[in-house]
């Protein structure tokens, strides 16, 4: 039973650290993009949103999506997908696209705006930090109290 307060913790740990290599991975790619100062003219192929949630009185949230296709200056069709753009690009929209070259290529509709998106990545990783040392805290905390150490010093109170 004791392997419990040591495995649920450590998966949620380990699922937090994950989503946090994803965060600064997707922040350092659009970070890259918009530095490399290369630009086309890209074409909105398609928008759709998704939903999530919604059974009950549950909260339910939508995600805008958008499918965007472009020719980099080598001739090379590239076609991607990122969430959240804005809601007044449509189907057909002629967009600004910023991308890096190499051999993938990473690209983003985004308008730069550093210090915005750089704020909402810090907020996840905070958010994804308090997560981790949270649940080990806890670990070091059953640790003790399994131990029959007294971690709080009450002296057995």
């Amino acid at each position: 039973m004791d392997v419990f307060f040591y495995v649920v913790p450590g998966l949620i740990m380990a699922v937090a650290l994950f989503m946090a290599y994803r965060v600064v991975r997707r922040w350092l790619q659009i970070q890259r993009a918009w530095n490399s100062g290369l630009t086309a003219q890209g074409r909105c192929l398609r928008m759709y949103t998704t939903t999530h949630g919604g059974s009950g009185d549950t909260r339910v949230s939508t995600t805008l999506h958008h499918v965007y296709e472009f020719t980099t200056h080598d001739g090379r069709l590239i076609r991607f997908e990122e969430e959240d753009g804005p809601g007044t690009t449509v189907e057909g929209d002629v967009v600004t696209v910023y991308y890096a070259d190499g051999s993938e290529v990473v690209a983003t509709a985004h308008r730069p705006g550093r210090a915005k998106h750089a704020a909402g990545a810090f907020g996840i990783l905070v958010f994804l930090g308090v997560i981790v040392l949270f649940c080990a805290g806890f670990m070091a905390t059953y640790s003790d109290f399994s131990s029959g150490a007294d971690p709080m010093g009450f002296g057995g109170f």
